[in-house]
């Protein structure tokens, strides 16, 4: 309270002295009265309901069942995967939201490491299980990460990405997935320790190690490199869900040999008939992973393994018609908005799977295939309103023939 009350009013709602009963004088001669105080309370109490039911209903935590089921929607097949991914997502999660506490044990963090060729689903699967969860999801490349002194991005840029995808709201950020892809390009060459930088290998690795295991980290808000004068975000790791994939090429021989050197005596299995990446992945330990190239602490801190089958032709046939985003689906739905039907025959559709499997890309090489095929048309029809269906056949994949296409009276269009 000033010391003389005549002449004075709120800075904030210009009551004078005769109108309230108190004020509080603050930095600068700033003056409040009590209605304001009053005021200003009542509206911190009518929005902290709000702050604990978001931070309460910010997960929404299915069954493992569940999980499954709506990745059944988006992604085809790899079925032992997805069932993993459940469990251990549904365990995180449970562990995070809980509010038991066990005196006698720790429950640790369980970041998911999965293996398989590319274009297997491994990025769609991280993807699909952030959106199920409604949680912040980011993706980020190994191969883009450097040791802290080096061109390139550093391992607070993965954690920054992560931050933006959820506005900036930290408590939501640390509760979010972070997919790290390619994570195999960054092993070692040799098993042994180097005395001279490994720039993106070991120290990029080293790196990694803080942030998977659990740590708080410092986050430049508009990105780049940290330096002394800049604020920084201070982001909590602890409860991040990390799930980092690769190919791992040349992994399936070093399993390959561990298999030959147990096998003893006529009882043990041939590993020739183990020639298959996946069931050779399926059987990786973790000295596997160290002798591919990995410190054994970040092998630690991946304690779920799984590994990704390679897709044949029924399965990428069924890719471009099942899912929820199915290709073919997507496209016909563009057609239909140019009041045209698109007809993709069965043979087709063997066609594009088969050419899919030539280019060794997965799933990935559907899309580029896909858009070869219908570009030039989708050119098109904007300006022939005459066309009413496009047929695709086998020889438009196969040979580059046009596409079929039939006007609104049944002729056949050039």
């Amino acid at each position: 309270m000033p010391k003389s009350t005549k002449n004075v009013q709120c800075s904030f709602c210009g009551r004078t002295h005769n109108e309230v009963e108190s004020f509080i004088k603050g930095a600068d001669g700033v003056l409040i009265c009590n209605i304001c105080i009053e005021n200003a309370s009542e509206i911190l109490k009518k929005q902290k309901p709000i702050k604990e039911e978001k931070k309460i209903n910010n997960i929404e935590l299915p069954k493992p069942s569940e999980i499954k089921r709506k990745l059944d929607q988006y992604v085809i097949g790899q079925d032992e995967a997805k069932i993993i991914l459940s469990v251990a997502v549904y365990n995180h999660y449970k562990r995070i939201l809980t509010k038991k506490n066990f005196n006698d044990v720790e429950i640790e963090k369980s970041n998911i490491l999965l293996m398989g060729p590319t274009g297997t689903g491994k990025t769609l699967l991280a993807r699909t299980l952030s959106n199920i969860l409604k949680v912040p999801f980011a993706i980020a490349d190994a191969t883009t990460i450097t040791e802290a002194g080096y061109v390139g991005d550093d391992v607070e840029t993965v954690l920054l990405n992560l931050v933006q995808n959820a506005e900036y709201d930290i408590e939501s950020a640390e509760k979010g997935i972070i997919f790290i892809d390619e994570i195999d390009k960054i092993a070692r060459k040799s098993e042994s320790t180097s005395i001279t930088r490994d720039v993106s290998g070991e120290g990029v690795q080293q790196a990694l190690l803080k942030i998977l295991e659990g740590t708080r980290s410092g986050v430049p808000p508009k990105g780049g490199r940290k330096h002394p004068e800049q604020s920084l975000l201070y982001v909590n790791t602890k409860d991040i869900l990390f799930i980092v994939g690769g190919a791992f090429e040349g992994l399936e021989k070093i399993i390959a040999n561990r298999l030959r050197k147990s096998a003893i005596g006529f009882t043990a299995e041939p590993v020739q008939k183990l020639d298959e990446t996946y069931l050779l992945l399926k059987q990786a330990e973790p000295d596997d992973l160290v002798k591919y190239g990995f410190i054994p602490e970040i092998v630690g801190r991946l304690p779920i393994i799984t590994s990704l089958h390679d897709l044949d032709e029924n399965t990428l046939i069924n890719i471009l018609l099942t899912p929820k985003n199915a290709l073919i689906k997507q496209y016909e739905r563009l057609f239909e908005l140019d009041n045209v039907k698109l007809i993709v025959k069965d043979d087709a559709l063997s066609a594009i799977a088969k050419e899919a499997k030539k280019r060794k890309t997965g799933a990935r090489a559907l899309r580029s295939i896909v858009e070869q095929l219908l570009i030039p048309i989708m050119f098109r029809i904007p300006d022939e309103k005459d066309i009413k269906s496009v047929i695709i056949t086998k020889e438009c994949v196969e040979n580059q023939s046009e596409p079929i296409l039939e006007s609104h009276t049944n002729k056949i269009l050039a």
